[in-house]
Order: C-alpha cells, then sequence, then structure tokens
C-alpha cells in the first residue's frame, strides 16, 4: 500500500507523520519551514505529497499534541511500520517504549533493556535512526552521569530539551525549590496558585495550612548527608545528634570523611555508639565513595532523580526513601512524592476524604501534580500535623 503523508499543527511546530495501512511509517519533527518538513518527509517515505490524513492519524496527530501540552500520554499503543528496521533496532525501541514519561536512561541501562549489554554504541546508532521521534521517546536517552548526549532531529539539543521539558524533565542541572540562600524560589508561589485552580481539594488543604514553610538544608557532600541519615535511622533526633558527635569526633577536625574512615577501626565506631548494622552501612558507604558510585556533589546535582537514587541505594542502609529526602530538602528537587511514606499517604487521605491509598494509588493520583509533587508532599504532611 502507497505510504501518505500528511502536517500537523503541534506546540512544537508542524510535525510531519506518513502512514501506510493502520500504522506509523515516520514521524518528522518540525524543520526551518512546514515545507522543508513536509518535502524531506516525502522524500524517506516516497509520499507522493501531502494527503488529508484519516480519522485514526488525526487522532494520534491529537494525542501528540496534548502530550506537548503536559497531557502525558505515552503513545504506546501507537502501531508502528517496522517491516523494514533492523531487528536489533526494533528491541531498542519497544524497551525505549517501556520507559515511563518523566524518566530517562543512559544509552548502556537501555542496551541491557534490549538483551545487549554493552552494546551502547549500537544503541546511538538506534537513536539517530529513530523514524519515530516522540512515539519512540529517544529524547529519554542521555550520556552517561546525566550528560545530555545527542539528538539528531532539526534543533539538536534545543529540540531535545523542549520535549523533555514537556515531560518535567530539564537538562544540565534541574531546578530547584530554594534560591542560593536556602529560601523558596521566586516563581514557586505562582505554581502553586496554577495548582489550586486545578485542583480544589488541594486549593482547600493549602489555605488551611498557609503559604509553604519549607527550606533547605545545607549540603557538605553526598557522603556526609548520607553518614548521617544512616546515623540518624531509627533513633531519636537528640540521641542520634549524641552519637553523631561522639563519631565525628573520630575524625581530624571532627569532619567525616571515607578515607578517614577506612583508619578507624569497628571497635571505635561502635564504641561510639554505632551499632553492628550501622557500622557496616557506614564502611559500605565509604567504599562506594571512593569507588565513585557515590559522587561528588558536583556531579550529584547533574544528575536526574532517578539516576540519583539507583547510585545511592546501592549503600547498605539507604533506601529510596532516605534518598528522596535528600533530594528533596537538601537538592531541593521540585517533582519528589515519597509513595511509601505511611505520614504522606495519611496525609492524602485526611486531606482527600479518601481511604489510606496504597502507594501505587497515591502514584497514580500524584501524576497531576507533576513537576511540583515535592511541593504537594510537604503539604500534605502537614495536613495530619493540623488534622
Amino acid at each position: 500500500m502507497d505510504v501518505k503523508a500528511a502536517l500537523v499543527d503541534t506546540p512544537l511546530g508542524p510535525i510531519g507523520l506518513a502512514w501506510r495501512h493502520r500504522a506509523l511509517v515516520r514521524v518528522a519533527l518540525p524543520e526551518e519551514a512546514p515545507g522543508t518538513t513536509l518535502a524531506r518527509l516525502c522524500e524517506r517515505t516516497g509520499a507522493a505529497g501531502p494527503t488529508p490524513p484519516p480519522a485514526w492519524v488525526r487522532a494520534v496527530a491529537g494525542r501528540i499534541t496534548r502530550h506537548l501540552q503536559g497531557q502525558h500520554d505515552d503513545l504506546a499503543d501507537v502501531a508502528l511500520a517496522e517491516d523494514a528496521v533492523p531487528d536489533f533496532h526494533r528491541r531498542v525501541y519497544a524497551a525505549l517504549r517501556t520507559v515511563p514519561i518523566g524518566r530517562t536512561v543512559s544509552y548502556m541501562e537501555l542496551a541491557a533493556r534490549a538483551g545487549s549489554p554493552g552494546a551502547a554504541r549500537a544503541v546511538g546508532t538506534a537513536m539517530r535512526a529513530n523514524p519515530w521521534p516522540i512515539v519512540v521517546p529517544c529524547h529519554r536517552v542521555l550520556a552517561a552521569q546525566g550528560r545530555p548526549g545527542g539528538f539528531s532531529a532539526h534543533g539538536g539539543l534545543d529540540t531535545k530539551a523542549s520535549l523533555l521539558a514537556a515531560e518535567g524533565v530539564c537538562l544540565g542541572p534541574p531546578p530547584s525549590l530554594f534560591d542560593k540562600d536556602g529560601a523558596l524560589a521566586p516563581g514557586v508561589l505562582d505554581r502553586l496558585r496554577a495548582m489550586k485552580a486545578a485542583d480544589p481539594a488541594l486549593a482547600r488543604l493549602v489555605e488551611r495550612i498557609g503559604a509553604p514553610t519549607l527550606s533547605r538544608s545545607p549540603m557538605v557532600s553526598p557522603f556526609d548527608s548520607l553518614a548521617r541519615a544512616i546515623v540518624y535511622q531509627q533513633l531519636n533526633g537528640k540521641a542520634a545528634a549524641t552519637i553523631l558527635a561522639r563519631v565525628e569526633a573520630l575524625f581530624p577536625r571532627q569532619r567525616l570523611t571515607p578515607e578517614g574512615l577506612a583508619e578507624i577501626d569497628d571497635a571505635r565506631l561502635r564504641a561510639a555508639g554505632l551499632s553492628r548494622g550501622k557500622t557496616a552501612a557506614m564502611r559500605d558507604l565509604a567504599r562506594h565513595t571512593l569507588g565513585g558510585t557515590v559522587p561528588s556533589r558536583t556531579v550529584l546535582r547533574r544528575l536526574s532523580d532517578e539516576d540519583i537514587i539507583e547510585r545511592l541505594t546501592v549503600v547498605r542502609g539507604v533506601g529510596r526513601w532516605t534518598v528522596q529526602m535528600l533530594l528533596m530538602f537538601r537538592l531541593g528537587r521540585p517533582d519528589v512524592l515519597p509513595i511509601d511514606d505511611f505520614g504522606l499517604r495519611k496525609g492524602f487521605s485526611l486531606a482527600f476524604d479518601r481511604q489510606l491509598p496504597t502507594p501505587s494509588q497515591l502514584a497514580r493520583h500524584g501524576e497531576r501534580w507533576r513537576p511540583n509533587r515535592t511541593l504537594v508532599s510537604w503539604y500534605l504532611w502537614r495536613a495530619t500535623d493540623t488534622a
């Protein structure tokens, strides 16, 4: 069957869609002019020229438009004409279509998901050849350590950044809720007003609690923050602070370092008050810091939320919740929702007059709060204080 093509208007500009039967042959992102986009699309697909799109193509175009407007749609059920696509590329594209909106993967991780560990370079080739950008979300693939990598479509990294921004992901250093002094950044209250207008139940909660007063705690280093978190686990604040002071006193200038930890034996750490499990966790934290898994503060600030969680939770005694607290109150990441936190789930139940949600139920409901879920989380915690 002959390939047909058309241009459709989207927030990104006029996008070209080519189809055959009921499957997409190619998606063309906007170029310098609509005529250039259409001409290149027809050249690549053999389409004779623009054709009025049938209803199903119009429906796909509408879904792409709404997705780019922030009404997220993973487009995973859109049929693709894959008969001319190499088998490895098909496997890579299928794996990529399972990456959730708002998440990114590295070339190496995508290679592993496609069943070919170590084939990162070949994944890069597949990304450059991707016939269906947006539908097969190659913009979600980043280089190592959260670097943007490349993007072969017209506009390059600017286009990639625009596509990711529509999904709540920013290239480069992620935004922070806080300014350099640790106070709420300009624009936070504007975002809060917008969320209130879209969610009456949230608006009632905000009116009851008042203006947000959350603030950022300083971070000396990821090692220091995680070491403190390990010491404080399952202890009240006063007891934990006493033990931490005793542990710090073992180090030169009372400053914990991974190198210094290697020179202190377990008996001295235990005598300072650390349990056997916490001593082992501190040793593991030092090992992963010296090995580079726990990065420097500079590198950490460039990584995505999920990349940070993935890297830091390899440390013994450091779970997802611990890292989420670091993301929220040390790095000021604006879109964190700790769905396993009982207090947060209880606050949701009180504020929205619902039964206590499961973590997955809270996650689904929380999608409507992207990319401002940290702020909502703070209000849900406060809901339990004012009940």
